[in-house]
């Protein structure tokens, strides 16, 4: 393991707790700011699945404490949040959601020997950087940007095609996915640019969509640029098709484009809440008057996964509920989940969908 020799007393630390202690999970995202609408989802996942085991008697005899931090999508904040949690003796970190400030999140968790399991932190990165502690539920970008790809390909052939990402890790590590796959399958970008995070005036993005006579964007980036990108092509009359990813599974995305964003194609995993593992979770939600979209069901799988890991391993040592998470298939609300080696989802179910009328559904020619 890469964890610090230090943690070698940490069975012996954990075993002195009270029996009935309380076992603490930590959810980590953006729950203010611009990307709060994602963080709600990780909130009301995290929330039903702690209640849900909690309900029908913990694990191990000990309830779940679920505490909650904003990081706000930012790397400097989200390094503080896992500062402070490693003082409040927690075992596990749902979350961050975001790959920016997953990635040096990450570092401190496996500093301090606490298991960290992301719902939707899709780069690559964070599982190359060899921690054992770090996991995800979510499928990484290497292939979700070869399933938009091949979409580009066989839909848009011989058309003229751009590529922009909005440089963060999360934006620019998928876009980079993209242009790598395109350029294998034969196609010429056209244009190939970048934006920057936080920006409200696209007119100079679109004039140069304009002259370079652009039949389809791929945006990697989040959807609150996205829609803003999209209401601004609109409104100059511009019809490019506009191709993003997951950060668009949210209404909040229609919110800022109104009827601009009818027909917008997005990458997402088949959707979780069809399947008949997930329908109780669903029902309960959607009865508390919130549609468990997006992320929702990856974090509650995130929680399930985490504490099947230490029922199996009998105990919260975490070199041992580790091992445990490496050895056989999870049953959870998104489907069963197995993990390799690095960390990462050996199930891939990416799927392209399209906006319309204010929701998306799977894209069928």
């Amino acid at each position: 393991m890469k964890l610090r020799l230090s943690l070698a007393l940490l069975p012996a630390l954990l075993l002195c707790q009270p029996a009935h202690a309380d076992i603490t999970i930590a959810a980590v995202g953006p729950l203010t700011g611009q990307d709060a609408s994602t963080g709600e989802q990780m909130r009301y996942g995290a929330e039903a699945a702690v209640a849900d085991i909690n309900a029908n008697g913990g694990v191990l005899g000990q309830k779940l404490r679920l505490i909650e931090r904003d990081d706000v999508c930012d790397p400097k904040q989200s390094v503080a949040v896992a500062n402070e949690l490693s003082g409040l003796g927690v075992f596990a970190v749902v979350g961050p959601m975001c790959s920016g400030s997953a990635i040096p999140a990450s570092r401190t968790y496996n500093e301090e020997g606490i298991l960290m399991i992301s719902p939707s932190a899709t780069s690559p990165t964070l599982t190359q950087q060899g921690f054992d502690n770090v996991f995800r539920t979510c499928a990484q970008d290497e292939i979700q940007g070869k399933i938009v790809a091949d979409f580009i390909v066989k839909k848009f052939a011989g058309k003229h095609i751009a590529v922009i990402d909005d440089k963060t890790a999360y934006g620019r590590g998928l876009a980079d996915v993209v242009r790598t796959e395109l350029k294998k399958q034969g196609v010429t970008i056209k244009m190939d640019d970048s934006v920057s995070r936080g920006e409200r005036d696209y007119s100079s993005l679109v004039s140069k969509l304009k002259e370079k006579d652009i039949d389809a964007l791929f945006y990697g980036g989040y959807h609150t640029e996205a829609g803003l990108i999209v209401r601004q092509m609109r409104d100059q009359a511009l019809t490019t098709v506009f191709i993003s990813d997951d950060d668009l599974t949210t209404r909040e995305f229609w919110s800022v484009t109104g009827n601009a964003g009818e027909g917008t194609f997005m990458s997402f995993n088949a959707d979780p809440r069809a399947r008949p593992e997930a329908a109780e979770a669903v029902a309960k939600l959607r009865a508390k008057g919130f549609n468990p979209e997006g992320n929702t069901l990856y974090t509650y799988a995130a929680v399930q996964v985490m504490v099947e890991a230490i029922r199996r391993a009998n105990t919260t040592q975490l070199t041992k509920v580790i091992a445990a998470l490496r050895e056989g298939s999870y049953p959870t609300v998104i489907g069963p989940l197995s993990f390799d080696s690095k960390g990462d989802i050996t199930r891939l179910d990416y799927i392209i969908y399209r906006w319309s009328n204010g929701d998306y559904t799977p894209y069928e020619e």
